[in-house]
């Protein structure tokens, strides 16, 4: 009897999520058979999300794109054909060469997160594009307001360590549905709550995680900056400041104190639409309990002044001296602690040779590649590569995106898993390998260890790496730097300095995961990254903050507003990951199908019940899913879940017909929880 040769792997998981797993990959006869939370790793703890652990369900999917492809139909029509890596490669280094010649600014990278990793995400593709000198993209489209306003107000992405949640004795989870999109921080809040700790869930859908919640302040989309304003006036008036702490740490208040006092509990909550009592409650709660602890995310800086209200929300650890405890503070995003031990040369940004090419912001791509030459934006865009994106299903006013795709003067390449919306419209589809099948060093913005990937298996069929691809292009477009030739281990030994991380590269491989050298309370005395080690409130270009309404809502925009009655946000479906995993069958089963949450009140006015096809407008576009009558929307406001694929729509659209293309305060962000809509019936 022969015996299955079997082998466990470490890997971590790729996808935009701030608990970044680390995995265990077992492999059988050379297929993988398993894939499971690393019981080791301190913050895995064995577990893994539904959507991760049929990892291999999607690598093995049948519809996975395995061999390069070359469009033979119109665009969008899903016609191709398979061509072989040279013809493909040489095809498109011609037409490349012959946009460049012209103005390589022309030719534009689009990118994000469908990988994190530090090779397969920006590695040798900053590289190549730095070379070529093509336009730079500005990648807002999640987090750009509040990781900004976070920056200005910390010095840098910086917050307490997720691993002391459990201690905590009052969490406030604000923007976050925690059960869906942070598992791991989920477990430690129950244990905190078993603990005794009280739960609070600031959020204006009723979300699975405010379901488990002591409380839920169901405030309207676009108001925490005001919440946090009241919350202030409460901590001023009521003697509920460390005022030790703030005299100590923090630069501005006096300024934020005269505006905070105009702000009282009436106020605040007439503008979020609650009651005064629940802002007197809040304050209260973090004023007295210690520690405390405040889960910020990032849905509630997805409006025209999300910057803004994160920085209002991170300054409330602030002024009652929560930072004092390891188990007290905020929480929005560690990735400004690893910025020190990565290496900047991974990207090479030197091979721009002095050159400082046009950005392009990504959430405007719809406007940006309908646009015409014009000397304040530079040449039209002739070509667009793709990759770790799907911008046709999550771009802003895909009306606009999906006319720019369409544009057969338009040349674009995307690398990919499935033949997404974006893949449909592509002139080439290149083969992208899944994280089973490639090398990959990973941080995270959720805790604070460096993670390693190793390769589980070969690749499947014809697939390539992005590393690869990028390498192979670079040699067809004659680019002899030898920094195009390093493979991905040197890639992955280049990625990090190692050494200052008290590792090496060897021990990180071996163990799977290291742990950033930090201390447990990082702002017990201060000592925050900014130029004088204070929390700075009024800073120099942003001033002081304030709640800023949105671009569409009652007060902002009353006109609008009577024609388009209901506040509108599209929080992620459960299952899916922004628009990764839509495919998968079993979690697509599990969704369901694209539906429209709706309050009992606003479905009655208008003769809606669970289960109609309903259409949902604004001038934009329309939007067409069933309809489910729900306490999860509270009155005035939808919660159209997303991100559905636009061909798995009733009507091949998806939410982001309806959303628009204006930026956030700070950070020029997406401002997609911004928007205002009406319903109607279509057929019950």
């Amino acid at each position: 009897m022969t015996s299955i040769d079997s082998r466990t792997v470490h890997a971590a998981c790729p996808h935009d999520c701030p608990d970044t797993c680390a995995m265990r990959v077992t492999v059988e006869g050379g297929r993988v058979v398993r894939v499971q939370g690393d019981p080791e790793h301190a913050t895995t703890l064995g577990a893994l999300c539904t959507k991760v652990s049929r990892y291999a369900e999607r690598s093995y999917h049948a519809d996975r794109v395995l061999h390069p492809l070359k469009r033979v139909g119109p665009k969008g029509a899903g016609r191709f054909e398979r061509v072989s890596w040279d013809a493909a490669l040489a095809d498109i280094a011609a037409r490349l060469k012959a946009i460049a010649a012209r103005d390589p600014e022309a030719i534009v990278p689009y990118s994000y997160a469908g990988t994190m990793g530090l090779l397969q995400g920006e590695g040798m593709a900053a590289r190549f594009f730095h070379r070529l000198g093509a336009a730079l993209l500005d990648r807002t489209i999640c987090a750009a307001a509040g990781g900004q306003a976070l920056a200005a107000t910390y010095g840098a992405k910086v917050g307490m360590h997720m691993r002391f949640f459990g201690e905590s004795r009052l969490i406030v989870i604000w923007g976050s549905n925690s059960i869906a999109s942070n598992l791991h921080f989920w477990t430690l809040a129950q244990q905190a709550k078993r603990d005794g700790a009280k739960l609070v869930c600031i959020d204006p859908r009723r979300t699975e995680t405010a379901d488990k919640c002591h409380q839920h302040i169901a405030l309207l989309p676009g108001t925490d900056g005001a919440l946090a304003l009241g919350v202030m006036h409460e901590l001023i008036t009521k003697d509920g400041l460390d005022r030790d702490y703030v005299e100590r740490h923090v630069d501005g208040f006096a300024a934020l104190q005269e505006r905070a006092l105009q702000w009282p509990a009436e106020r605040a909550a007439a503008v979020c639409g609650i009651d005064p009592d629940e802002v007197r409650g809040l304050a209260h709660d973090l004023a007295t309990t210690r520690p405390a602890a405040i889960r910020l995310n990032y849905g509630m800086q997805r409006v025209r002044g999300g910057g803004n209200a994160t920085r209002l929300v991170a300054l409330l650890p602030c002024l009652v001296g929560a930072w004092r405890h390891r188990a007290g503070g905020l929480l929005l995003s560690s990735s400004g602690w690893f910025k020190p031990y990565k290496n900047p040369a991974l990207e090479r940004p030197d091979l721009l040779g002095g050159r400082t090419p046009r950005t392009i912001n990504m959430s405007t791509i719809g406007d940006d590649l309908l646009r015409q030459a014009a000397p304040e934006f530079g040449p039209k865009i002739e070509a667009l590569i793709v990759y770790n994106s799907n911008p046709v299903a999550v771009a802003p006013e895909s009306r606009k995106v999906m006319a720019g795709f369409a544009r057969e003067d338009l040349f674009t390449v995307v690398l990919e898993h499935f033949m997404t919306d974006t893949a449909e419209h592509a002139d080439y589809v290149l083969p992208a390998t899944t994280q089973l099948e490639h090398l990959d060093v990973h941080t995270a913005y959720g805790h604070t260890d460096v993670m390693f990937n190793e390769p589980a298996i070969a690749a499947l069929g014809e697939a390539k790496p992005n590393t690869q691809i990028f390498r192979e292009l670079a040699a067809r477009m004659g680019f002899t730097e030898p920094c195009f030739s390093d493979d991905d281990e040197s890639l992955a030994r280049d990625a990090m300095r190692y050494d200052q991380l008290g590792t090496s590269f060897d021990a990180l491989r071996e163990r799977g995961w290291t742990a950033l050298p930090l201390p447990d309370a990082p702002f017990a005395n201060g000592g925050f990254p900014t130029a004088n080690g204070r929390v700075q409130i009024d800073v120099p270009g942003l001033g002081l903050p304030g709640h800023v309404p949105n671009y569409e809502s009652a007060s902002s925009s009353p006109a609008l507003a009577v024609r388009y009655p209901l506040a509108m946000i599209s929080p992620p479906a459960r299952n899916f990951l922004n628009s990764s995993f839509v495919n998968v069958q079993s979690l697509r089963s599990i969704e369901g199908e694209p539906r429209l949450e709706i309050d009992a009140r606003d479905a009655a006015r208008r003769g809606i019940e669970s289960g109609c096809l309903v259409r949902v407008f604004n001038d934009r576009g329309e939007y067409r899913c069933k309809a489910e009558v729900t306490a999860r929307a509270r009155p005035g406001v939808v919660n159209g879940l997303g991100i559905w694929w636009r061909k798995f729509g009733v009507a091949g659209t998806n939410v982001n017909e309806l959303t628009h293309q204006r930026l956030t305060d700070i950070g020029c962000g997406p401002a997609f929880y911004d928007c205002l809509v009406q319903v109607e019936a279509i057929k019950c």
